[in-house]
């Protein structure tokens, strides 16, 4: 599997000076992100005119005009049948742009499952002009950089990026809290941040929940496009990732920090989900984050 890094794209120039990459949209600027990839930096694409499908871990999407995309680090994605048509704009930059102390602090309530809902919006026409403004202003700073016009694009970005979260948080969120299955979906969620260590059946988390395996898959399902299991699974797996990465634990104390009766189980559910053992993903992990 292909990972792009940021340095590799960017010019000698661009490296020294600035953390991000701006560049238009086409076939042929799409052309090495058609197989599935992962990235070690955030990708924000703005479709203009076209369409094409986009796959996001196990998400599927009908990208259309007016709408916009944020691909997180570490995210597996492909873009497929590409239109000729296609014209946008795709910036490409590191996390310090995307406020993430912010979002983890004083945004809090924005940031419940912000790396799903961000990766596919269909934008109002208000707001996609907005968007296109922003994105002119970006662009024009980009081909002129100086140290000063260097964090004046940094702030636009960041602007961009608050729009975004604002308006799902504004027009999605709120409405769908209206929904009681939503509240579930929530609940769910909070309810597994504080048990996946300790609880991964479905059962036990209907039964503290309240409502059928069925009906909290079924509603997992729509609101997020994955099963309460795959959900479950997804959460786990994410700790393994960060524990290989920043942790200094053995696989072995992994696996008990997680729950698996060894370090065998833990290896043969790595495996399950990513085709490779515990060994050869945290190679993969260092070789990513640390290029």
């Amino acid at each position: 599997m292909t990972t792009h890094h940021l340095k590799d794209i960017q010019t000698n120039f661009e490296r020294a000076i600035t953390p991000f990459h701006i560049f238009d949209l086409d076939q042929d600027k799409l052309e090495p992100y058609k197989e599935p990839h992962t990235k070690d930096h955030f990708c924000l694409m703005f479709i203009e005119k076209g369409q094409m499908k986009m796959q996001v871990e196990d998400r599927n999407y009908e990208i259309m005009e007016n709408s916009i995309s944020v691909i997180f680090p570490g995210q597996l994605s492909s873009k497929e049948q590409v239109s000729s048509n296609i014209c946008g704009k795709m910036i490409l930059f590191d996390e310090v742009l995307f406020c993430s102390d912010i979002l983890r602090n004083e945004l809090r309530i924005y940031n419940y499952d912000i790396s799903t809902k961000l990766n596919y919006i269909a934008l109002p026409e208000k707001e996609s002009e907005e968007t296109q403004m922003l994105l002119k202003q970006i662009e024009l700073l980009y081909h002129d950089l100086t140290s000063v016009k260097k964090e004046q694009a940094r702030f636009f970005i960041k602007i961009l990026l608050l729009k975004l979260v604002e308006f799902m948080h504004t027009h999605v969120d709120r409405e769908s809290l209206k929904n009681e299955n939503a509240k579930v979906y929530a609940s769910f969620l909070e309810l597994l941040e504080r048990s996946f260590k300790t609880d991964r059946s479905v059962a036990y988390y209907a039964d503290q929940l309240h409502v059928s395996t069925k009906k909290l898959n079924q509603i997992t399902k729509t609101l997020a496009g994955l099963t309460a299991i795959e959900t479950i699974h997804s959460r786990i797996m994410n700790e393994i990732k960060q524990l290989l990465l920043l942790s200094t634990y053995s696989h072995k104390e992994i696996a008990f920090e997680l729950g698996f009766n060894s370090p065998a189980a833990l290896n043969k559910f790595v495996r399950s989900k990513l085709g490779e053992t515990p060994t050869e993903l945290q190679n993969q992990l260092i070789q990513m984050y640390n290029t």
